[in-house]
């Protein structure tokens, strides 16, 4: 797994994981990769800290993962599959811990914003427009690829 700190035309800085530089080159490529911010495909790769790896020491545990509780289920878990769990919980997270408002959704979050309802967690659908003027009102909103809900 390799991680590279990415940015899209509008100036974003975000970091993508990949099973290598081949890897990232073709899902640039397909368009695959999208600013989580403004959700453009204009990605390119900056440069990245190198890391070296002296053996002289041993290794130093982050300290965010020091702090997280230890989930059983994920150790010695191939990175990928970790991060696919991960992302599963999120999704199950956001689908359960959320109220889904549909199409409503930019002018709901409107009416939160600007305090005529009351706030709560919602999430909906928007265009790219809609989305750029929440964005440009200073509403704090994300765009987040969730998979179609299962009905079975």
């Amino acid at each position: 797994m390799i991680v590279f700190d990415l940015q899209c035309g509008a100036g974003h800085r975000f970091e993508g994981w990949f099973a290598s530089a081949e890897d990232f080159g073709a899902q640039r490529e397909r368009g695959l990769i999208g600013c989580p911010t403004c959700g453009s495909v204009s990605i390119e790769r900056l440069p990245s800290a190198t890391r070296i790896n002296t053996g002289a020491a041993a290794p130093v545990e982050s300290p965010v993962a020091a702090g997280a509780p230890r989930d059983p289920a994920l150790a010695g878990k191939d990175p990928f599959a970790v991060a696919q769990i991960l992302y599963s919980r999120l999704v199950d997270e956001i689908l359960t811990k959320t109220e889904d408002v549909g199409s409503a959704f930019p002018a709901e979050a409107r009416r939160i914003y600007y305090e005529e309802t009351p706030a709560r967690p919602i999430r909906g659908q928007a265009s790219q427009e809609e989305h750029d003027s929440l964005v440009d009102e200073g509403i704090p909103v994300a765009r987040l690829p969730l998979p179609p809900r299962r009905t079975s």
